[in-house]
């Protein structure tokens, strides 16, 4: 009887021990199937709209940015390449007009000047001799007027001869020639007016309004007239000159809107219009070379940097709908976005149809409208939740 009742004990004690393990188990989960102390996880809940939740800790982390849908000019377009430069008519160098040395610099590289600003001043000995020769011609032709003065007043009393007095007036218009041709020899060489310090000094002055882009005078310098000493342009407005094959060249339209691209300034666009689209062909490329005009009043561009440019050709005619490229995720079923809600930290999941490249953004051919707003950086993140809530399954292997 004893070894019966010893294996009844057992028994009941192993029954009792496992119903208390499940239930501490049950009590350590929510009835959801959670730990009551795990944190809260990114997740995603599907039904008719699909939502991802992320955490308000990693929301931080994430950095989500949006951007809103945008209408722009529809119709076919070409991209062509180019680089930036100065408008023709805003950009000047300033050379010395003769071989002189720098005497002093007024601006520095940068620096905004007005038209007639003075730029430097320089020394030059050529320019010594010619004003010389000036002041020389000048003393012959007043002694010369003179002299032809007192000989009409004389040949008028006939004391002398008239041939004399026709002499002197030859020899007087012949020494105010010698003073007009000193004054053009000075002209030439850039002091024909006011300016410098002694005879052999003169001025160099900004030719326009703009920034001095490059100063290569230096204090004590031979300046050379082959040398530009100073380089201006006005950095408000720029032209990106772009090269377009001759069948596209020829179909676009002064005055078209342009957008344009720059490495240095990835993710964003600039708008810009067609000024002018050139009359000859290059032999060896086959392309036309077209002028775009852009406005820089912020002045984040720079001459020479390189772009690409979209331009309409012909009738632009109906618009249509553009995201960022990358707002639009791939997925198994096709392409979606992300759209913000009202909720904090919670974002829909919506099919859309691509459409086309348009350099940094992309057509958008249904699922959204203009001045919808949708998750550009995050969006990549979200969309690879997204795949492993559908593809994960269940971890427990329930």
């Amino acid at each position: 009887m004893k070894p019966t009742l010893l294996l009844m004990i057992a028994v009941l004690v192993g029954f009792t021990a496992c119903k208390s393990s499940k239930a501490e188990h049950d009590d350590a989960h929510d009835e959801h199937g959670h730990d009551e102390g795990a944190e809260e996880k990114l997740h995603v809940e599907s039904g008719d709209v699909i939502h991802v939740h992320v955490p308000k800790e990693m929301l931080r982390d994430l950095r989500v940015t949006t951007a809103k849908v945008e209408a722009r000019p529809g119709g076919e377009s070409v991209t062509a390449l180019g680089e930036l430069s100065f408008s023709e008519d805003a950009y000047a160098e300033v050379t010395s007009p003769v071989s002189a040395r720098v005497a002093s610099v007024a601006v520095t590289t940068g620096q905004a000047v007005k038209q007639g600003q003075r730029l430097a001043e320089l020394q030059s000995p050529e320019l010594g001799r010619a004003r010389a020769e000036l002041q020389a011609s000048q003393a012959r032709a007043t002694a010369a007027r003179q002299a032809a003065d007192r000989k009409r007043s004389l040949a008028d009393e006939r004391i002398v001869a008239r041939k004399d007095a026709q002499a002197a007036e030859a020899d007087a218009a012949a020494a105010e020639a010698d003073v007009a041709a000193a004054k053009a020899a000075l002209t030439s060489l850039g002091a024909g007016g006011a300016g410098g310090d002694g005879t052999s000094g003169f001025v160099l002055k900004a030719p326009i309004d703009g920034t001095v882009v490059e100063r290569t005078a230096r204090l004590g310098q031979m300046a050379d007239p082959s040398q530009a000493l100073f380089r201006i342009g006005d950095l408000s407005s720029l032209w990106l000159i772009v090269h377009a094959f001759e069948r596209d060249a020829v179909r676009l339209q002064p005055g078209a809107e342009a957008r344009v691209t720059f490495a240095a300034f990835p993710g964003q666009e600039f708008a810009a219009k067609v000024g002018h689209v050139g009359q000859g062909v290059d032999p060896r490329s086959r392309t036309i070379p077209v002028r775009l005009e852009l406005d820089n009043a912020k002045g984040l561009l720079r001459p020479g940097m390189s772009a690409s440019a979209s331009i309409p050709l012909g009738d632009p005619g109906a618009t249509l709908t553009a995201v960022p490229a990358a707002a639009l995720q791939r997925l198994e079923n096709g392409w979606v976005v992300f759209l913000p809600t009202p909720e904090a930290g919670v974002f829909e999941q919506r099919e859309v149809g691509r459409g086309r490249s348009l350099g940094t953004q992309v057509e958008v051919l249904k699922g959204l409208a203009v001045g919808d707003e949708v998750v550009v950086e995050g969006a990549f993140l979200l969309k690879a939740e997204v795949e492993k809530s559908q593809g994960g399954g269940d971890e427990h292997g329930h």
